[in-house]
């Protein structure tokens, strides 16, 4: 990898991040919701639907727009997605108490699509500048933008809603992020034809040069080869029932710390401190992964995970629910880490896009579920209780499939390559 390429490769890694800082404004949407709650007379249910449909747009969306960036390159799909995502905040700043459908419009339908554009164009494109050695650190860096953005964006969001109001707020972070991903989103631009990362520069051919078998590599897997796999099927699986939980608490961290530090006001700071622990993971996770191994990694987090949803009911103080918030943010940012970086070890990088992107739907089931039926849950019982303990089971199973899941087995293609043709005697 020569020293041009490395400095493309990180700018391209860098602009992703940046995408990402812009684009998890998702994370803070407990923030919101519990202004919606408390002064629009939302329910817990209602005030979760726009989140909840934003997570399965968006996990939607990845198949699609992995697809798209595969084809049309990540600059065009980044761009479309930047511009999406600011206009769905924007509607959103016209909606008033009584308008439910208009926010699930704009926050829901429009800015998780473009969330979920803006995030599938990101990591394929800075993963594919990159050996397969470091692809694990490299889609942590690039991934970790999302997870840490509520550092930034939930205190933001506090002030501005205390401030000055829901709309100007939606109206404030909408024009905000569509110019900044807007412009980052030039900054990305997949290897060209031909790139390896991992093989010396290649020797120009000379005219009339013979074609000879020289070199095998791993075979990439097109989407329709990967679905009929059973690590397709297991890595799903794991994702749903992780995601399930993760985004069950970040959806509802603040409303969680109303309800259990009661007259503290600590909602942003722990969506801040998870946020913290979101992009930690990330990184963590993807470093240790590339040492021992994306299956390993994930035993160990599914296990902490359902350790720490049994705990967290238990966390009636400021600093526990802050630790326990840490450490939750950790196991799921580690998550986004370590599937799109296994996907990539189990089945290339060539159509990473679109294969992650169908991985990525599982996370968008979880999601969708995690995050209503703890809405639904608290409205009947009162109570995060039972939602705590369906996500602990759901954490072991998923610890439980990633001990029986196993690499697919190698398969390779012969490359050729071009000698020049020796002159005769």
């Amino acid at each position: 990898m020569d020293q041009s390429a490395a400095r493309r490769g990180w700018i391209v890694t860098l602009a992703g991040l940046g995408i990402n800082l812009a684009l998890g404004v998702l994370y803070s949407w407990s923030v919101i919701a519990k202004t919606l709650t408390a002064e629009w007379g939302w329910s817990a249910g209602a005030a979760s639907l726009p989140y909840a449909v934003a997570v399965g747009v968006f996990a939607l969306t990845m198949v699609f727009a992995g697809r798209a960036q595969d084809r049309f390159g990540p600059r065009v799909i980044a761009t479309l997605g930047g511009a999406l995502t600011g206009a769905g905040l924007i509607v959103v700043g016209f909606a008033g108490p009584d308008q439910l459908p208009l926010v699930v419009l704009g926050f829901g339908v429009l800015a998780g699509a473009g969330i979920g554009l803006g995030y599938a164009a990101a990591t394929p494109a800075a993963v594919k500048w990159f050996p397969p050695e470091r692809k694990g650190l490299i889609t942590g860096l690039v991934v970790s933008g999302f997870g840490l953005a509520s550092v930034y964006i939930a205190p933001l969001t506090s002030i501005l809603l205390g401030g000055a109001g829901v709309s100007t707020t939606f109206f404030v972070l909408g024009g905000s992020f569509l110019v900044i991903t807007v412009g980052l989103a030039q900054l990305l631009a997949d290897p060209p034809p031909g790139y390896n990362p991992a093989a010396p520069v290649k020797i120009a051919a000379v005219a009339g040069a013979s074609e000879s078998p020289s070199s095998t590599e791993a075979h990439h897997y097109d989407w329709r080869e990967m679905v009929r796999t059973r690590q397709f099927v297991l890595l799903w699986l794991m994702y749903a029932c992780s995601a399930f939980a993760g985004l069950m608490i970040i959806g509802h961290m603040a409303k969680i710390a109303a309800e259990q530090l009661a007259g503290v006001e600590l909602g942003f700071v722990l969506v801040a401190v998870l946020a913290i622990g979101n992009a930690a993971g990330r990184i963590v996770a993807g470093i240790v992964s590339d040492r021992i191994g994306g299956l390993k990694t994930m035993f160990g987090v599914f296990a902490f995970q359902a350790v720490l949803m049994l705990l967290l009911p238990r966390a009636d103080a400021p600093v526990t629910l802050a630790v326990a918030a840490s450490f939750v943010g950790f196991c799921y940012g580690a998550n986004l880490s370590l599937f799109p970086s296994t996907t990539a070890g189990f089945f290339g990088t060539k159509h990473l896009g679109v294969n992650y992107g169908l991985v990525f739907t599982a996370w968008g089931v979880g999601g969708v579920f995690g995050s209503m039926s703890a809405g639904s849950i608290v409205d009947t019982t009162g109570s995060y209780a039972t939602a705590y303990a369906v996500a602990a089971v759901l954490c072991v199973l998923a610890a439980g499939l990633s001990l029986i899941t196993k690499p697919p087995a190698p398969r390779t293609v012969t490359v050729l390559t071009r000698e020049p043709l020796r002159e005769a005697a």
